[in-house]
């Protein structure tokens, strides 16, 4: 019997590695993710505000948002190396003092460029980004048999933010002002992500590392080196999420252009996130059944066919029905590039791998987002922007069908076919297709 047999057949394992205790964790995860994710959608939900408040055009109230994106982005990877050496609980603290502080900062800003700072340095870089990546690198380590589904749900956490936090937003701002909107959002944060922050304490189990000991069981140096691997990664992670934003950031300001009006525009929002909750799930199982080049190859696709069509919709009718689709065609993508680093490189890089990956995944959102409001401002309309994200999913479409090309049978996760399927302290389960 081998030392990865051994390990798995110690009398805790089930209370720790995929086992309950590993689940309690990943729901309190989740929770952080959920309320730290608002700092993605605060600044998008009150784009017309900002706008009227700050006196600018449509492409600088985007820029709240592309600055909290670009900070999350420089801040996963950051918080993502700390998660490494540290563990979850600090930076998530971290996380949840600078969301108190930078939503009570951005409440009494006295301009434009005061809000931009709280946004992108506290909210961004040193708030909300301790929610997101280390999050789910960091749940990773207690999952190996069902990592694929683990990491969605806890990458869910944003969308769960999308789906709940829009129409609460909306509320609030309507009846009480952005200003007190804003100092509200930043109380829940604290003082729900601290005792959740505490919960986590504790090291993942020693079969977590163990199962990750051999590199070579996950190495794709023969056809691809790992530096190389990592940054057609960042690449994919920047085209496919330049396309997404373009949904997800305007649609609220899209129904107010087209005299449907912010708060229907807000529901839309609401539904399209709790639809990608819906398909984070969904294409967490697809993950551990075929690999997450494949899954993610899939959700590429229909998430270009997604934003076609987008171009004839322009009722209240047809936004909703393909806002729906939207969110549950590309909901699967980004958890997928999460997985597709934990099956190539090895544990004790989680942090900082899945950080830079994801980081990039944020990149291309904020630079979407900025993007498709310069193209709104110099168009007066947002066909041109529907159309330039679907361009840039197609070169995502590319670079992923090149993986699939070169890594074939290794976008598999061997673990499903080596120890687990025979396995007697864990249990069978189906490997991936061949």
């Amino acid at each position: 019997m081998d030392d990865v047999s051994r390990g798995l057949n110690k009398g805790d394992q089930s209370d720790k590695l995929d086992g309950s205790y590993a689940w309690c964790r990943l729901v309190a995860s989740l929770m952080i993710g959920t309320v730290g994710g608002i700092g993605m959608w605060s600044s998008v939900i009150l784009i017309p505000e900002i706008q009227g408040h700050f006196e600018v055009d449509r492409s600088d109230a985007s820029l709240p948002y592309t600055v909290a994106m670009i900070g999350i982005m420089i801040g996963n990877i950051l918080m993502g190396r700390m998660v490494d050496k540290f563990g979850v609980v600090i930076p998530t603290l971290i996380s949840a003092f600078c969301l108190g502080l930078g939503f009570t900062g951005a409440a009494f800003s006295n301009n434009f460029w005061q809000f931009l700072f709280c946004q992108g340095f506290l909210i961004g870089a040193l708030g909300t980004s301790g929610t997101f990546g280390p999050m789910i690198a960091s749940v990773s380590h207690w999952f190996v048999r069902r990592r694929g589904i683990a990491m969605s749900l806890v990458a869910s956490g944003s969308y769960v933010a999308g789906t709940i936090w829009p129409p609460f937003v909306r509320y609030l701002s309507d009846g009480l002002g952005w200003r007190d909107t804003h100092l509200i959002i930043g109380f829940i944060c604290f003082i729900t992500m601290v005792p959740l922050a505490l919960f986590l304490r504790g090291k993942p189990p020693a079969q977590a590392e163990a199962l990750n000991v051999d590199k070579n069981a996950h190495s794709t140096v023969a056809i691809i080196s790992p530096n190389f691997l990592q940054a057609l990664l960042i690449v994919a992670g920047v085209t496919c999420c330049v396309a997404m934003s373009m949904p997800q950031v305007h649609i609220v300001a899209h129904c107010v252009d087209l005299n449907i009006g912010a708060k229907r525009g807000a529901e839309m929002l609401s539904v399209m996130f709790g639809l990608g909750v819906v398909s984070r799930i969904l294409f967490g199982f697809l993950t551990d059944w075929i690999g997450a080049a494949w899954a993610l190859f899939i959700g590429s696709s229909l998430q270009a066919l997604s934003l076609l069509l987008y171009l004839p919709a322009d009722s209240l009718i047809s936004l909703f029905i393909v806002s729906a689709m939207f969110g549950l065609f590309q909901g699967g993508i980004v958890p997928a590039y999460a997985v597709l680093v934990r099956e190539h490189f090895p544990a004790s890089q989680a942090g900082v791998r899945v950080g830079l990956v994801l980081s990039a995944t944020i990149g291309g959102m904020a630079f979407g987002g900025w993007l498709s409001g310069e193209i709104y401002d110099w168009t007066l309309s947002y066909q041109a922007a529907f159309l330039n994200g679907f361009i840039w999913n197609l070169f995502n479409l590319i670079i992923i069908s090149f993986l699939l090309w070169k890594l074939g049978k290794k976008t598999i996760n061997p673990l499903f076919k080596k120890e687990y399927v025979n396995t007697p302290a864990v249990g069978r389960w189906p490997g991936p297709l061949s």
